[in-house]
């Protein structure tokens, strides 16, 4: 399967890293190409499951090996999901933060709801993010300082004005993970208060969908650093506040996100710390 093009607004292309971000679409319309075609055959993928309901496929191993050989030059770092970490994502250099397959579970199960992820970290800097969802032909990229798209349409999160009209989104821990009764016990005091809580399966896609308007808000404990490093692009340019759950994390560091339009997000965060409305 063969995929429009996407369209990057020309002031992009001469901004600091804006040849890079054109690089980058292309690279992950690439990858979301073979990924397509995967898609079509996976009941023929050879699986693996990492952790119980953590599965990983040939189709996530080959397509963070494109992305690598295709984003990476001599000297970058490079912390993909399915390659060790070898160095502190503090340090002072270039690195490349990928998911090559955000939603490997609903990709082997046939569900329409996945997408590849990827950032480029300079000096410690997420400087621009790229999300894209093969299925729905959709691309949400972000400059640092220069806003966020879709498809080169500019976005920006909704302007829902109570929280009783909102719609949030999560994930919820899986398996042996830890977290589940702190999780059932966030639901249990939002749901009285808004529109509803969606559960989609790929955190990168939730943080697009927050970014453009879809979602009001946003939280999750513990992800990994290439499950939220696009999307925190995204939603820093899209005018979404970002903070942990512990007002004092940084959700770069710790990956527990909570995040939320300007409107919402005080009702939002008092109800998940659990501080009153």
């Amino acid at each position: 399967m063969t995929l429009t093009p996407v369209f990057v607004p020309p002031h992009l292309h001469g901004l600091a890293h804006g040849p890079e971000l054109v690089r980058v679409i292309g690279a992950v319309t690439q990858a979301g190409n073979g990924l397509m075609d995967f898609w079509s055959d996976r009941a023929a993928l050879t699986v693996q499951q990492k952790r119980a309901g953590d599965f990983v496929s040939v189709a996530d191993k080959r397509t963070e090996d494109l992305l690598r050989d295709s984003l990476c030059q001599q000297g970058d770092g490079w912390l993909g999901e399915e390659t060790a970490r070898a160095h502190s994502l503090d340090a002072e250099r270039r690195i490349w933060i990928v998911d090559p397959l955000d939603g490997t579970t609903n990709f082997l199960r046939g569900i329409g709801h996945w997408a590849v992820s990827v950032a480029l970290q300079v000096g410690g800097v997420r400087v621009l993010g790229v999300v894209h969802d093969p299925v729905r032909q959709e691309t949400f990229f972000a400059l640092r300082g220069a806003g966020a798209y879709l498809n080169g349409a500019g976005i920006q999160g909704a302007s829902t004005p109570r929280l009783q009209d909102a719609l949030f989104g999560t994930g919820i821990p899986f398996g042996g993970m830890a977290g589940i009764d702190d999780h059932a016990a966030d639901i249990a005091r939002l749901m009285p208060h808004c529109a509803g809580v969606r559960r989609m399966g790929a955190a990168a896609l939730d943080l697009a969908y927050l970014a453009c308007g879809r979602l009001d808000g946003f939280w999750e404990r513990r992800l990994q650093p290439w499950d939220i490093a696009g999307g925190l692009v995204l939603l820093h340019e899209a005018g979404v506040r970002i903070e942990g759950l512990d007002p004092a994390e940084r959700p770069e560091e710790t990956g527990t996100v909570l995040a939320a339009t300007p409107l919402l997000f005080d009702p939002f965060a008092r109800i998940l710390r659990n501080t009153g409305l």
